[in-house]
């Protein structure tokens, strides 16, 4: 299980945002050398947990339990066979990139270490919205339509991660998993009650101690909503 890259990305002002600025950093590139990663400062532009790194949005992006956001090499080369063009790391707008791990089958609360130092732990999944559509600029599809596509693929939504250990990586560091938490909700599980299935969203909060705030809430609201 191998770092391929570590990508960052600046705020620029675009039209396909619904941000509050009119800017997005959805633009990641890989970065060269290392590259420090540690927990998020005061909400606003940079409150990435990626040095380097700006996010503008943060109703659904940054803050500290979604400091990180990982997606696998395997699944942008699914996405490179689907949508018939190349997908340089930083595609999807993840901050790492990485090969080898089961991103989308991690469980909620699992820890990866990143080469020496950085520990990171799985939160959620992302939620595709129009910034990520008109990022990618998939004009056969709205930004309804895509949210749809992305949403049902089997590559999954990538991982959002919360820094419980700060430090440097960079691409080519190992990655390892040093903890799996004692549930079964995964990634994947949650993406999916989170969007098509969330008659199961009650199920999910067996893993509400290190679940992101958004869709804690989203599952919380679900649970009162339909208990008794």
């Amino acid at each position: 299980m191998t770092l391929l890259s570590v990508n960052a990305g600046r705020a620029k002002s675009v039209g396909y945002t619904d941000s509050a600025s009119g800017k997005t950093g959805i633009d990641k590139r890989p970065v060269d050398g290392p590259v420090r990663i540690g927990v998020p400062g005061p909400p606003g532009v940079g409150a990435s947990g990626v040095a380097g790194d700006e996010v503008c949005d943060l109703r659904f992006h940054g803050g500290a339990d979604r400091a990180v956001y990982a997606f696998a090499r395997e699944d942008l080369d699914r996405w490179e066979e689907e949508l018939g063009r190349p997908l340089p790391n930083g595609s999807f707008g993840e901050n790492l990139t990485l090969s080898g791990l089961d991103v989308n089958g991690a469980l909620i609360g699992e820890r990866w270490r990143i080469g020496g130092d950085v520990v990171l732990e799985v939160t959620g999944g992302r939620i595709p919205c129009r910034t990520f559509q008109g990022h990618l600029e998939e004009q056969g599809f709205d930004a309804r339509g895509w949210v749809r596509r992305f949403t049902r693929t089997e590559a999954g939504p990538g991982a959002l991660l919360r820094v419980i250990e700060p430090g440097e990586v960079r691409a080519g560091d190992p990655v390892e998993v040093v903890h799996r938490p004692d549930h079964g909700v995964t990634v994947a599980f949650l993406h999916r009650a989170a969007t098509t299935e969330r008659g199961r969203l009650a199920e999910t909060l067996v893993a509400a101690e290190w679940m992101e705030s958004g869709l804690l809430a989203l599952a919380r609201q679900y649970a009162d909503k339909y208990s008794g």
